[in-house]
């Protein structure tokens, strides 16, 4: 049985909020005894409770005060290079809902706009503001279809149309009366 996500946020229950402290306490420095046996790494953890002085420490205090030492140690430049401020974290972490929020306007937007194309192309009557929302990427639509066909042209040989002489020739012999020159409008306009 998967477990249901749980949301990211302040636990006002105390008694929940100290239960789930204690399973993530555990399970933190768990991994990081770990990480420290499987790849051959030096790790400690050190986590402050709610109204504790005193932290605690993985895996013993002997052990983590070296690995601390070690950082401390450390220039300024790689030890803070990947730290971030509470503040910067946040307008990265906004900047980047905003840019996903955008996203999903335009995939919106895209998904309604093709709806009002499906529509027309089904003989629907639009409206104004239907053609104003349609007619932009309707232009992008046959830019992408022109650029498209003139690639495939230059990258392949002439697929060989019909002329309108055999055009005219098929029609005569299989008693068709469609006239000629719309046959030859059809194959210039594809052309």
């Amino acid at each position: 049985m998967a477990r249901k996500k749980v949301a990211l946020r302040y636990i006002h229950n105390r008694s929940r909020r100290c239960v789930t402290f204690e399973k993530c306490r555990n399970s933190l420095m768990k991994m990081a005894g770990e990480l420290g046996t499987m790849c051959n790494t030096k790790a400690c953890v050190l986590v402050y409770g709610e109204g504790s002085s005193v932290p605690d420490v993985f895996p013993f205090h002997a052990d983590a005060v070296p690995i601390l030492n070690r950082y401390k140690d450390m220039p300024d430049l790689v030890q803070f290079k990947n730290t971030v401020s509470q503040e910067e974290f946040l307008i990265q972490r906004i900047t980047k809902l905003k840019e996903e929020a955008n996203k999903f306007q335009r995939e919106r937007e895209n998904r309604e706009i093709l709806i009002l194309l499906h529509k027309a192309m089904l003989g629907g009557i639009l409206d104004v503001h239907e053609l104003t929302l349609v007619g932009p990427k309707l232009e992008v639509i046959l830019k992408n279809l022109g650029e498209r066909i003139a690639k495939i042209s230059q990258n392949s040989e002439p697929i060989g149309l019909p002329t309108t002489s055999a055009i005219g020739h098929q029609q005569h012999r299989h008693g068709a009366s469609e006239d000629v020159s719309s046959a030859s409008v059809a194959v210039n306009g594809l052309a």
